[in-house]
């Protein structure tokens, strides 16, 4: 049975494509929003407005000529591909956007082929076609070809193609109609979008009189409600108060459990509960409803235990469905208990309880992190995830909400196959003005990246690709911004593990400048000091033994003393010290400082500050290591 009233899709892109924006413009058209509502509507998270870029996975409905569309907004990111992954499942086919000036990126490739193993149908909408430089028939041109390289069905190869500009809320199954209502200023009209989802986008095919299962894709919390699992029925249907059977994801599934002696597989078990609360989206919010049905995109209550990948179920027949696959981290870090002497100033939370509690629940709902060490007593936790965008913006969510920790330099996650150590590997592509070419190529070099293709457009732009080991790419985006003066733009993806490639990497050391002792720095101070490198801190900022608070010229620590005053003297004069001029300081964020680190640093982290320290505060207890180490050598 066909749900011709449905459609359920995803709209997935690389990141900066505009999905967000997209969305924003069909929500508006169908009277969903205001018209006068904010931009991005959908990036409702604090963290996601500043960066502007979509995190975590967001559900919302339209209804458009009586037929209802849930629409599951995803992130372009890499690092959130996470989200991509299990939220695909959701949807009976996607919105696959790209820019038709940068066309199919890596992500793009990423998502659309998860897209692809599902047997999901695809619409193609070529947005930005207004940009500068835009070339949309070389982006849909590449874009075939990308679904010919991830082996896309004869179905799927017939994609329909949409033009658009998200942010004049324009779209047109004909690029000339389009440019034409961008150069009269046309109404914002979408309307061919709708036209194509209801078209070409298939109506979930259900089964309303078997057995309900429903696989929980998704988390929300509810302070009346509690826990809420939210997913598409598979199959059968469900109303208030009736019972279900949550079965855990980490219990197996019947297809992979043992058969017994009399040739049967045994019935998977579970607890069974009362719903006490279904909900389907409405616009942008959950509403009440008394039945759902197989194709139905659902928020269940009444099961406190509830996770990511475990299934609802009839309890008197119960079904499994196959579990929700994730690819694997490649990053980590350790996530320790503040311990330098400004410990507990600026945060509430600041014990190793505190930490591990809040690192347990996050586990619930980042199904692409992974967390060792959270045995109880443990001061330190060593947390993996996608990339380091991905652990910092947890890092940044917790000092939000009042967490005080310190961080290790991120480091690269190494597997064993058949006796060989293999390190992860990604797909680099970089776009600069060609006057930086040499810059790039020298750089990528020198960390193991292996040159793949390379082009030019009209405006004298390089686009690079390249293949290179993660452990290559730790430091380069902040490197590679100061040596184009801002004009690189870079992105990455996983692509496989590789044998490790022979390269060193110390070259890339830096040498820091450290606080000798504790105090308040001080413009005297801080003009000696400036002479030796770049500065982080300017005057009158409190800093404490060990404290980094610059970089050094050359590639060795050194101490300085920035809390140095003038001695007073009978010859000092009226305005000795007016002369002093500062350069300002480097301001160093998070991502930053993540990205500065060394192995013998740690990254300070709280409510109001980010400070970059050694593991080792005592300059005589390092002093004593290195002595060690050489006299181990």
């Amino acid at each position: 049975m066909k749900r011709d009233n449905i459609r359920n899709i995803a709209i997935i892109a690389h990141v900066d494509h505009g999905k967000t924006t997209l969305v924003d413009a069909m929500l508006k058209q169908t009277h969903t929003v205001k018209d006068d509502t904010e931009d991005l509507v959908m990036d409702s998270m604090e963290l996601e407005r500043e960066r502007g870029i979509t995190i975590k996975a967001k559900n919302a409905s339209l209804v458009y000529k009586d037929v209802k569309i849930n629409i599951v907004d995803t992130p372009g990111h890499a690092d959130f591909g996470g989200e991509v992954e299990r939220t695909l499942k959701m949807a009976d086919g996607v919105l696959l956007l790209v820019d038709a000036k940068e066309g199919p990126m890596p992500q793009t490739k990423f998502v659309l082929k998860k897209a692809l193993e599902l047997g999901h149908k695809a619409i193609v909408v070529i947005n930005k076609v207004d940009k500068p430089d835009a070339n949309p028939d070389e982006a849909l041109n590449k874009t075939f070809d990308l679904f010919v390289k991830l082996n896309a069905n004869h179905q799927q190869l017939d994609f329909p193609i949409i033009y658009a500009s998200g942010v004049r809320g324009l779209a047109d199954d004909d690029l000339e109609n389009l440019k034409s209502s961008i150069l009269n200023l046309k109404s914002p009209d979408v309307s061919p979008l709708f036209e194509a989802i209801i078209q070409h986008i298939p109506a979930p095919e259900v089964q309303p009189d078997d057995p309900f299962a429903l696989q929980v894709l998704a988390l929300a919390y509810d302070n009346y409600k509690g826990r809420l699992g939210i997913g598409k029925i598979q199959a059968g249907k469900i109303s208030q108060a009736q019972n279900a059977m949550l079965i855990k994801a980490n219990a197996g599934t019947a297809l992979e459990s043992p058969v017994d002696k009399g040739g049967s597989r045994p019935s998977p078990t579970g607890t069974v509960s009362r719903v006490t609360s279904l909900q389907m989206y409405e616009g942008l919010k959950q509403v009440d409803v008394p039945e759902a049905v197989a194709g139905d995109i659902v928020a269940i209550g009444g099961f406190d235990d509830i996770h990511i990948g475990d299934v609802l179920t009839d309890p008197q027949n119960p079904q499994t469905l196959p579990p929700v696959e994730i690819e694997p981290p490649t990053i980590k870090m350790t996530f320790g208990v503040n311990t330098s002497p400004f410990a507990g100033r600026e945060g509430k939370f600041v014990t190793s309880r505190n930490l591990r509690d809040r690192l347990i629940k996050e586990l619930e709902t980042n199904v692409a992190l992974k967390v060792e060490g959270l045995e109880q007593g443990s001061d330190s936790f060593l947390v993996s995830g996608r990339g380091e965008l991905h652990l910092a913006v947890l890092v940044e969510t917790m000092r939000r909400e009042g967490f005080e920790l310190q961080v290790s330099q991120p480091e690269v996650i190494y597997h064993e196959e058949n006796g060989k150590k293999l390190e992860p590997y990604e797909d680099v592509t970089i776009d600069v003005p060609s006057e930086h070419q040499g810059v790039i190529i020298e750089e990528l070099g020198k960390r193991g990246g292996q040159l793949l293709h390379m082009d030019s457009d009209a405006s004298g732009e390089i686009h690079a690709e390249y293949l290179i080991p993660t452990r290559g790419l730790i430091g380069l985006k902040n490197l590679l911004l100061t040596r184009t003066r801002g004009t690189v733009i870079i992105n990455n993806i996983f692509n496989s593990y590789k044998p490790v490639h022979d390269i060193d990497l110390r070259g890339n050391e830096h040498g820091s400048l450290i606080s000798a002792e504790s105090g308040v720095s001080n413009a005297y101070g801080l003009n000696n000091a400036q002479e030796r490198g770049a500065l982080f801190i300017g005057p009158a900022v409190e800093v404490y033994e060990g404290m980094v608070v610059g970089k050094n010229a050359l590639d060795t620590d050194l101490e300085i003393n920035v809390c140095k005053t003038k001695k007073l003297s009978n010859m000092r004069s009226k305005g000795a010290d007016e002369a002093l001029i500062l350069t300002p300081p480097r301001e160093m964020g998070l991502d930053l400082a993540l990205e500065y680190i060394g192995p013998d640093e740690l990254v300070e982290v709280t409510p109001l500050s980010v400070r970059i320290r050694k593991k080792i505060l005592s300059s005589i207890e390092r002093k004593k290591i290195r002595r060690g180490e050489k006299t181990n050598a």
